[in-house]
């Protein structure tokens, strides 16, 4: 790794990575075995920034606010507070940890070779998935679903089926963060350069003689202190540029570089390279409701462990003993003031600073989470800076169906939160309704609430919904990129990453996005030596 302030104005390589990801890192480790391979990662390092690393600061680096935060903050246009990666190894560096194998399903429909994602995910597996130590509170919500109905028992897996299971984390049992950057590690040091802190301005794209489709040949990209680089790939007919940036940042930039929908680029004075209408549509985020439950019972940290896969295409999920800052705590204290009698307030007290200057909370969420979704929208440039967050729609619960998951998975969190083995978790003597009325007060978004009309669980879902990081699409396959990720109508430009999803795989699309980096990645490779 290598700050771009010390990039050569001009450099030259087989394979320009936008990007440095959780599809990018295991891209470019395995590119590099047989070719030279160029990173470009916007943000900085994860190995530079300790707390990111460790499990109880999950929160606080979503929290954090400043220029630098490797969590970039967004509000959609329907209010929801979002978060974009800005550090190398992507989401995996900032995510709450849970590793779990798309389905058989998501696997045929996405027309993948079989045996070359068993074989991905196996080796993306000997470096960041772990089994997690499951603690009392895990272990009562896993219980709690079985109680529930949400059968059968699937024990530790990876595997995505219907049932409750316990599922993998990219924590080691010293809860130490392992992220896709650690990938890495299998790459041919001598053929690869990761730059930090250089942000592409655009792709350079010209026109072969005698042919009318235009070819991707090199970026512009800008470093920390503003000086601009830039970087062409080798001139071989095997070379690429692969745009690996991310839901938001693939589209963006295939648009600030003259690639989407020609009216809009031409409102923003961007030469057209090639009218592509599709891209940026199909913007789609798995919605999250939740509900936070005091414990009068010490509770672990933990982050998602425990998975419960319904039949209503719900996902339940569950973390704990999470840490704050001290003003947090105090803002989600006097909003809970009017619910809350002086014993509950106990469950704001610390337990013990594991990170200074922060607390942690003794209680827990349990959460659920809709599977595709149905509902999708669509991402627009606000301005012709890449450093800029675009302007992204997901039309949450938009789609009936969605709506109705939430509800039966809302449901199904308040079973568990009833059942037997969860009872020593919460104060018996306290009803139900309390918990869904804290969480409608909270501004979890920017939505216009309905606190004052009589409770329904769909009004609940629509006015509390919150994002779950695993928004996808702006560059689907069969719409942007074909089934190889080539983008259409333009030669040697690649699309590798979750923009390219139709739906989001399994009940966390770190691993097959991790997986889909290394298996592309293969596939390049067998056809650039064939």
């Amino acid at each position: 790794m290598k700050d771009a302030t010390s990039a050569p104005a001009v450099v030259r390589y087989d394979y320009i990575i936008i990007g440095g990801g959780t599809a990018s890192c295991p891209l470019a480790a395995t590119l590099s075995q047989n070719a030279t391979v160029l990173v470009l990662e916007r943000g900085g390092s994860p190995y530079d920034n300790p707390s990111i690393t460790n499990i109880s600061s999950f929160l606080s680096t979503l929290l954090d606010l400043s220029p630098k935060s490797p969590a970039q903050v967004f509000i959609s246009e329907d209010g929801v507070y979002n978060h974009r990666p800005r550090i190398l190894g992507g989401g995996s560096s900032i995510n709450a940890g849970f590793y779990s194998h798309a389905s058989a399903a998501y696997v045929e429909t996405a027309r993948w070779n079989k045996t070359l994602v068993a074989e991905s995910y196996e080796w993306v597996e000997k470096v960041v998935a772990f089994e997690p130590v499951v603690g009392p509170w895990q272990s009562a919500v896993r219980d709690g679903l079985l109680e529930a109905g949400v059968s059968p028992n699937n024990g530790f897996t990876y595997e995505h089926s219907q049932g409750t299971k316990i599922g993998g984390t990219i924590f080691d049992k010293q809860a130490h963060r392992h992220t896709a950057a650690n990938l890495l590690q299998y790459a041919d040091a001598k053929n690869i350069v990761v730059y930090l802190h250089a942000t592409v301005q655009k792709i350079l794209f010209r026109y072969k003689s005698g042919s009318s489709t235009p070819e991707a040949y090199g970026v512009i990209y800008k470093d920390s202190n503003g000086a601009l680089h830039r970087a062409f790939s080798i001139d071989n007919y095997k070379n690429e540029i692969i745009l690996s940036a991310g839901a938001l940042g693939s589209p963006q930039l295939l648009m600030l570089s003259g690639i989407g929908p020609a009216q809009h680029l031409k409102v923003h004075g961007i030469e057209v390279v090639k009218d592509q209408p599709m891209v940026g549509q199909g913007m789609a985020d798995n919605s999250m409701n939740l509900l936070f439950i005091p414990s009068p019972s010490p509770v672990e940290v933990s982050l998602v462990q425990t998975v419960g896969i319904t039949s209503s295409n719900s996902y339940i999920e569950a973390a704990s003993g999470l840490s704050i800052s001290l003003p947090w705590a105090q803002i989600l204290q006097k909003y809970f003031q009017p619910f809350l009698n002086q014993v509950l307030l106990v469950s704001f007290c610390v337990i013990k600073e594991v990170v200074p200057d922060n607390i942690t909370i003794n209680g827990g969420i349990i959460l659920q989470k809709i599977d595709g979704p149905l509902s999708s929208g669509h991402l627009e440039l606000k301005n012709t800076n890449a450093g800029d967050n675009p302007s992204v729609t997901f039309n949450y619960y938009k789609e009936q169906e969605d709506l109705k998951r939430c509800v039966e998975g809302m449901k199904t969190i308040k079973n568990v939160i009833m059942s037997k083995p969860f009872s020593k978790f919460r104060y018996r003597h306290i009803p139900i309704e309390i918990f869904t009325s804290l969480i409608a007060i909270l501004p979890l978004n920017l939505r216009p609430r309905h606190i004052d009309d009589p409770f329904s669980l769909e009004q609940f879902c629509k006015d509390t919904v919150m994002s779950i990081w695993h928004y996808h699409g702006g560059c689907q396959v069969g719409k942007v990129v074909d089934n190889e990720y080539k983008v259409l109508g333009v030669d040697a430009l690649r699309v590798i990453d979750g923009s390219t999803f139709l739906a989001s795989p399994g009940t966390n699309p770190q691993a097959t996005v991790m997986m889909l980096g290394r298996y592309m990645g293969s596939r390049i490779l067998h056809a650039r030596v064939s």
